[in-house]
């Protein structure tokens, strides 16, 4: 099957210069105040789901490559402390960690191609000391708005859907269609169930999670163009199939959304919860929240993202 080249795609999308030539938010810049006080109007019943993974040695990474699963230590723990005064005692910890090891945004700086980050910025400003442009810090008033949930898993009628599966703009209708959301549109951020984190969680095949994945296909860059979408998430860890889908090539959807696009991706959400409760009282949309930790520099965020409905 025929598939655009990422560079065409890239360029017919882009949004370089459309909120200026020095911007670094992307399409965040999409949640606007008014659309923001319209989120907030989500919240009906106050339940609140937390949308992020267990950030400890349970994490899906297997070692051995960039990326390991957190390591947590204390410094202290209250032992040996008998020298403080009226039986003052404490407990301190610290955690070293990659910032895009377990639920975590893609930053603008995180991917690139042809030496140039989203909004035409040179790609040597990734430097040893982190991004000069684009870092995750661009993004700290936090990102937050009206949250959709596409489930196409159970479109599929499948507990999780297979490695490879292509999610296509089809797919993402149907969703919409049997799920009766309203509106999918400007300044949303977008979540679509796969399945992939509760393969994980229920057979516990680390290897099997990071070798393959399903995910949304090159055509559905134009969809998230055309609807103006503000951010994209999922439950796999990198949004896209892998491998990639016939006539692709390698991370072809994340050269597209965030270097041309310069939409922020959230990967490795545990959606299953939500998802559930969604099915159960028909409300597929809610108030999102989940701020970047302000790393200076950095091109990632580890997060713990909230639905709150």
């Amino acid at each position: 099957m025929a598939v655009e080249d990422f560079r065409s795609v890239g360029q017919r999308l882009s949004n370089w210069g459309r909120w200026g030539d020095d911007d670094e938010r992307g399409t965040t810049n999409l949640v606007t105040p008014e659309r923001m006080v319209r989120a907030a109007q989500m919240v009906r019943s106050g339940k609140v789901f937390s949308l992020g993974i267990p950030f400890d040695e349970s994490g899906p990474q297997q070692g051995g490559g960039i990326r390991s699963n957190p390591l947590h230590l204390m410094t202290a723990t209250g032992q040996a402390q008998d020298h403080l005064p009226g039986g003052f005692r404490y407990a301190d910890d610290y955690v070293v960690m990659p910032l895009q090891c377990a639920t975590q945004w893609d930053g603008l700086a995180h991917v690139f191609y042809d030496e140039e980050l989203y909004n035409g910025f040179p790609a040597s400003d990734v430097t040893p000391r982190g991004a000069l442009h684009n870092g995750i810090e661009a993004q700290a008033t936090g990102i937050a708005g009206r949250g959709v949930l596409l489930d196409i898993a159970a479109l599929e009628g499948v507990d999780w859907l297979p490695g490879g599966f292509v999610i296509t703009p089809a797919h993402l209708e149907a969703a919409i269609e049997r799920q009766g959301v309203v509106d999918v549109g400007p300044g949303d951020i977008l979540l679509f169930r796969t399945g992939w984190r509760r393969m994980l969680v229920e057979t516990g095949d680390k290897e099997a999670f990071m070798q393959s994945e399903p995910g949304i296909g090159v055509e559905c860059c134009e969809w998230l163009r055309e609807r103006d979408i503000a951010v994209i998430a999922s439950d796999n860890f990198a949004i896209e199939p892998i491998p990639p889908q016939e006539g692709a090539g390698f991370m072809w959807v994340h050269m597209v959304l965030i270097r041309d696009l310069g939409m922020t991706l959230g990967e490795i959400f545990d959606l299953d919860a939500l998802a559930a409760d969604c099915e159960a009282d028909g409300q597929w949309d809610f108030f999102f929240t989940a701020p970047v930790l302000k790393v200076t520099r950095a091109v990632g965020s580890p997060i713990n993202p909230l639905a709150i409905k």
